[in-house]
């Protein structure tokens, strides 16, 4: 089994301010793994940023097999932080992170200030539609996301109720956890990344409509040197069908591609994978307002806008 101390660090930290009342347990975990965030954010040499629900655990799963198939890493440890160089120094250090909320706002704030701390580090951004972000994100919160940072984020938002309780339409339209807030995030990453020679956004669509080219685009920014072949295996072993079976048998020693609930499909992580699937769970009328909203308000930049 790989061993993180950086991750194992994260989680000391949860574990020593479990006992502390609520308002001091939620200062102490935002002040303590923001300065391990910004620590991590100084180590590394990749940081890819990512919303939850937008394909980031897909894309590192193909990144953990090319690697696995090159420099012997694990494959039943899909890297989250320190995990590759730890295994292989001549491999990269990756920094994954949603990069605004909570804790991880150190890093939009180093972005904001032109911190020196970012020189040399590729970024690299994975986006997708929002509305399709939107409806998943739903399922995420209230079935997958850990007491420890919903507490943060609802603590971080202000909010005096328990957004699980939401439907999905009203979670959709809540303004700090749905699709407003999922445009906002796209936007500022849109511009704080425009112009960064060291920066690559790809789009979930592109991944999922062209793997394998998709896939070489992203090596090939990394600075990676992968066979057609190696990238053919990758896209293989990343296949819907594929990571839902080795979900279903517990391969992956990631608590996050663990099966929680085998009866219940909104428990899994890997579920559909499919691109406009929130016209399928919401009226056509909530779908029409959805994609108006993406179109008219995300940025250009992206590909989602009208423009």
């Amino acid at each position: 089994m790989v061993i993180s101390p950086l991750r194992a660090r994260h989680w000391a930290i949860i574990k020593s301010t479990a006992v502390l009342p609520k308002a001091l347990r939620v200062r102490a975990r935002v002040a303590m793994l923001g300065r391990l965030q910004r620590q991590m954010l100084a180590s590394c040499d990749v940081l890819f940023i990512r919303h939850p629900k937008t394909g980031g655990t897909w894309l590192r799963a193909l990144l953990t097999h090319l690697y696995a198939s090159r420099n012997g890493v694990s494959l039943q440890r899909v890297f989250k932080a320190d995990e590759l160089k730890r295994q292989d120094a001549t491999l990269p250090q990756f920094l994954i992170t949603h990069g605004r909320a909570s804790w991880e706002r150190v890093i939009a704030e180093a972005f904001e200030a032109a911190d020196p701390v970012l020189d040399g580090k590729k970024v690299l951004f994975l986006a997708r539609d929002p509305g399709d972000i939107a409806v998943s994100w739903h399922r995420q919160y209230r079935k997958r996301t850990k007491a420890f940072k919903r507490e943060l984020l609802e603590a971080e938002f202000g909010l005096d109720f328990d957004p699980r309780t939401l439907a999905r339409w009203e979670f959709i339209q809540q303004p700090d956890l749905g699709l407003p807030a999922l445009i906002d995030y796209h936007n500022f990453w849109a511009r704080q990344l425009a112009g960064r020679h060291n920066a690559l956004i790809i789009r979930y669509e592109d991944l999922r409509g062209d793997t394998p080219r998709t896939l070489r685009e992203v090596v090939d920014f990394l600075g990676e040197d992968f066979s057609d072949e190696q990238i053919a295996a990758a896209v293989e072993f990343g296949s819907v069908e594929n990571m839902s079976r080795l979900e279903h048998s517990g391969y992956f020693q990631n608590s996050s591609l663990r099966l929680r609930d085998g009866s219940d499909p909104d428990t899994f992580k890997v579920r559909r994978a499919k691109v406009g699937g929130f016209r399928d769970d919401l009226t056509p009328e909530q779908a029409e307002w959805v994609a108006s909203q993406v179109r008219e308000h995300c940025d250009p930049r992206l590909g989602y806008s009208a423009a």
